[in-house]
């Protein structure tokens, strides 16, 4: 049976890498910095640009400046970044559809995960500096789709972050929510809830 999708949109932590330990001391180191209780932080961190945490936590502080001192945290340390189940192949020479991945991270902090990880960059990589709004704003997963020359409405995408899952449904998309980070209550929005990347696809295979 052929792949009933025109092309695949991915989030990159949570579905192609293991990057949550990494993502956890980054802001642990941070919240101290600031005295601040890192149980603030939780459920904010995953899926969402740093910049838009930090606003929220602390609005007081230089949001910019913040993002940044994390944004370089997590390059400098990717300890523990691995490769999910499913991503080397949807990441390998023959995907099942033309693949893009659209990511909170910047360029730089993409590539760190993805060479940390093993796994090779998309040619399409839709990153947190490359849009006006990040997720749950659907503006990266259209861009996404625009540039693999697809319809948003014939693309799946598979996010593990009710932020993510949001933004595919806003872009039209069908949205398979990974349980990796979030319970399947949590991605209820999703149109179908799998374990992993590599079990969202054999769905379709």
């Amino acid at each position: 049976m052929p792949f009933p999708f025109a092309a695949i949109l991915s989030d990159l932590d949570g579905v192609l890498v293991d990057s949550a330990d990494a993502v956890d001391r980054a802001w642990r180191r941070w919240a101290g910095r600031h005295a601040i209780d890192p149980r603030r932080l939780e459920g904010l961190t995953h899926g969402v640009p740093s910049l838009e945490v930090i606003r929220q936590v602390a609005p007081e502080l230089d949001a910019a400046a913040e993002s940044a001192w994390v944004e370089q945290a997590q390059v400098d340390d990717v300890g523990g970044v691995r490769a999910l189940p499913g991503a080397p192949e949807l990441l390998g020479p023959e995907p099942p559809a033309p693949v893009a991945v659209v990511t909170s991270c910047t360029d730089a902090l993409a590539a760190a995960r993805l060479r940390a990880a093993g796994l090779r960059a998309p040619a399409v990589l839709v990153t947190a500096g490359r849009v006006r709004a990040g997720k749950p704003d659907p503006e990266g997963y259209e861009a996404a789709a625009a540039a693999l020359g697809a319809d948003p409405a014939a693309c799946l995408v598979v996010e593990d972050a009710p932020a993510g899952v949001a933004a595919g449904r806003a872009a039209g998309a069908v949205v398979v929510g990974v349980t990796t980070t979030y319970d399947a209550a949590e991605l209820s929005g999703a149109d179908a809830i799998a374990p992993t990347l590599a079990a969202a696809l054999a769905r379709f295979a």
